[in-house]
């Protein structure tokens, strides 16, 4: 007879951020909490507090501060593989690549059945670490060997991902592997228009004509075109709006997110001499908000794990332009979705912004349909994650 109470399951991540990983997990708890399905426990490895601590423990689960780093790794076995002996957990989940062999060779003994390493971040993560010194390759060469050894499954946020890993999707040889998605509540972004887009534009002072070119995600760490570690381009954006900006004065950018260099980048942009049209806004909590209110996702990313903003854009009936490096898993709403070859010029990128935010926007119903059939729903990325880890039952 099958158990009626919750699969338990532990996550482990750096920090409860407002990175993709983690949005995705916060709205798995939230998924969770009202179905009833999974219990989940949060170890942070980095030991740092985080954005969603407080709500995770609002829903019942628990966060673990537990250090991991080369000058901790004693204290941290220890900690860890107390708290894997204490709960009695069906299933782990690391959610940091080849790190996650690491950690499961750490808890060796005393590992649940079920062992999942999800891969979210896109391959040159792995190639600085290669760059920066033989004990980094090392180590890194090690995780995946760990990751083979130790874990049950693999799962990557898109196939492609996976690949560039060395993980063929639908290997069924153990470690199986598979894509997972993250899922997102469709519901949150995807709402009528007009009364968000008036918010915004008092917000922000914009004139009632204007054109919106929105970019979402972490500022990357040199304000540089071609850097090897500027995976989200955020200087590539920012040009092709300037360059927008010169053909049609209506057009105005919000750029959402954190980041090293986001205080050179509000200074390039008070030195520009138009601060009212260039709005570099940092993290946002309201970032459904901000999406229903634009007029053009720009996701200009050299690399992607999958890229979450252009599905979450499409849920909005936001029109995206990314190129053609990131994942085409992440089209839903054909309509919607236009890729570009970063080897076009930028006049090329400026070119097919206007374009598209001169069409108009697909039917929201439309969109709403395609996204909750999806595999990015919320409802169907959590129920693959529960066939997964339902396997310690099995």
């Amino acid at each position: 007879m099958a158990s009626s109470r919750p699969l338990r399951v532990l996550h482990i991540v750096s920090a409860l951020g407002v990175g993709g990983a983690e949005t995705w997990l916060m709205e798995l708890l939230r998924f969770w909490t009202r179905n009833h399905a999974v219990q989940a426990d949060i170890l942070a490895s980095s030991g740092n507090a985080g954005s969603f601590d407080e709500e995770a423990r609002s829903l019942g689960n628990e966060v673990h501060y537990i250090p991991y780093g080369a000058k901790s790794i004693a204290n941290f076995a220890r900690q860890f593989r107390l708290l894997l002996r204490g709960n009695h957990y069906d299933a782990i989940h690391g959610h940091q690549d080849y790190t996650s062999g690491w950690h499961f060779l750490l808890g060796a003994g005393v590992l649940p059945p079920v062992r999942v390493a999800h891969v979210h971040n896109p391959w040159m993560h792995i190639e600085t670490n290669y760059q920066i010194s033989l004990v980094r390759r090392m180590t890194v060469a090690a995780g995946e060997k760990l990751v083979d050894r130790y874990a049950t499954n693999v799962c990557g946020t898109s196939a492609e991902v996976l690949r560039h890993y060395g993980y063929e999707p639908g290997r069924r040889r153990r470690p199986s592997v598979s894509v997972v998605h993250c899922g997102i509540n469709v519901k949150k972004f995807n709402a009528p228009r007009e009364v968000d887009r008036q918010s915004v534009f008092h917000e922000f002072g914009f004139p009632v004509d204007a054109k919106i070119i929105l970019c979402v995600g972490r500022l990357d760490r040199a304000l540089q075109i071609g850097h090897p570690q500027n995976h989200k381009n955020t200087w590539f954006a920012y040009k092709v709006a300037c360059a927008a900006l010169e053909r049609d004065p209506r057009i105005r950018l919000l750029m959402a997110g954190g980041g090293d260099s986001l205080g050179e980048l509000q200074g390039i942009v008070a030195e520009s001499g138009q601060p009212d049209r260039l709005r570099i806004v940092g993290l946002r909590s309201d970032v459904p908000r901000l999406m229903r209110a634009a007029d053009l996702l720009l996701f200009p990313s050299t690399q992607e794990g999958l890229g979450m903003a252009a599905v979450e854009a499409q849920a909005a009936g936001l029109p995206v332009l990314a190129s053609n490096a990131v994942p085409r898993e992440a089209l839903v709403v054909p309509e919607l979705y236009h890729a570009l070859s970063l080897s076009e010029p930028i006049n090329r990128w400026v070119e097919t912004c206007l374009s598209v935010m001169s069409g108009s926007r697909a039917d929201l119903r439309h969109c709403r349909q395609l996204l909750e059939v999806s595999d990015f729903s919320i409802e169907n990325s959590a129920r693959r994650l529960e066939q997964i880890y339902a396997a310690a039952r099995a």
